[in-house]
């Protein structure tokens, strides 16, 4: 099963997740000759590591309930077929009495990261037309809308040194448009030779992990929870400032670490994304270039 391929359907990691948890039980359901016993949305939810991307799924125990079966044996079942599934992209564990824990390897996010820098969250005519979101004025959107100005100064800035290739020159509307749209296509180095991601760097991690969790409420939400859109944005924007203040991009960072200083820039592609995506869609706002 190709993950790119997947990951350009699901942009959203526990939509993915999610998708390949429910063939699992839905096949366990059939060998067991049992109609399926999950009524509600399957137990899926991300870990607090910043550091390891981890989502723990609580759903052998909920099946062992109704089938009267021992959890672990049921995890033991669901997590041989995900791994087969999965193969490296995941490390997939089993945690007693039954918790299936799914560890996001270094390839998966560098794949995922690589479609949420170029290719976004959408056409930006579907944004545009989600514009009859309320308008408010919350008390962090200055924040919010200052990192989001800060990380397309920066793009702008690659753009002019050579590092960022724009496919065409900046239309007259550009200032509407996400810039991750106007990139060429590039494939941006996040991992090393031993497929490991380059972006190490606690900051690094934490804004990653954010972004994650931002895409999970905006295009995968829990539906047994309001979402406090603010608080969202507040948190990814100081992971961003912690990333821009402790994570350099120029000077010698470019010159010894080139392809760092490349996946960094995908990294502040990837924020710009989410930023605009939520100013627009969620807090009925504008996404300014530069404030």
């Amino acid at each position: 099963m190709h993950h790119s391929l997947l990951v350009s359907k699901n942009t959203a990691i526990r939509q993915l997740l999610y998708c390949y948890l429910l063939a699992v039980v839905d096949s366990f359901n059939y060998h067991q000759k049992q109609q399926s016993t999950i009524q509600t949305k399957i137990p899926l939810h991300k870990g607090r590591d910043d550091q390891n991307i981890l989502y723990i799924s609580g759903v052998a125990l909920r099946l062992s309930k109704s089938h009267n079966r021992d959890g672990m044996e049921i995890a033991s079942i669901i997590t041989s077929q995900l791994s087969v599934i999965c193969q490296d992209n995941l490390l997939v564990r089993i945690v007693a009495p039954g918790w299936i824990h799914l560890e996001l390897a270094d390839s998966f996010l560098a794949t995922w990261l690589q479609h949420l820098a170029i290719a976004g969250l959408g056409e930006d005519g579907e944004i545009m037309e989600q514009q009859g979101v309320a308008i408010i004025k919350p008390s962090g959107l200055f924040a919010i809308q200052y990192a989001h100005a800060r990380c397309c100064s920066l793009i702008l800035l690659a753009q002019r040194k050579g590092l960022i290739q724009f496919r065409e020159a900046l239309p007259d509307n550009w200032q509407s448009l996400s810039l991750g749209n106007l990139v060429s296509a590039m494939q941006i180095p996040w991992v090393n030779g031993e497929i490991k991601l380059r972006l190490n760097h606690p900051a690094e991690r934490c804004l990653i992990s954010e972004l994650i969790q931002a895409v999970d409420n905006l295009i995968f939400p829990n539906d047994s929870r309001a979402m406090n859109w603010e608080k969202l944005g507040i948190d990814l924007s100081r992971a961003f400032t912690d990333f821009w203040s402790q994570c350099r991009i120029w000077g010698e960072v470019k010159t010894a670490f080139p392809e760092l200083t490349l996946a960094r820039l995908g990294l502040v592609l990837a924020t710009q994304t989410v930023l605009r995506f939520l100013l627009i869609t969620k807090l009925g706002s504008v996404a300014p270039w530069e404030l």
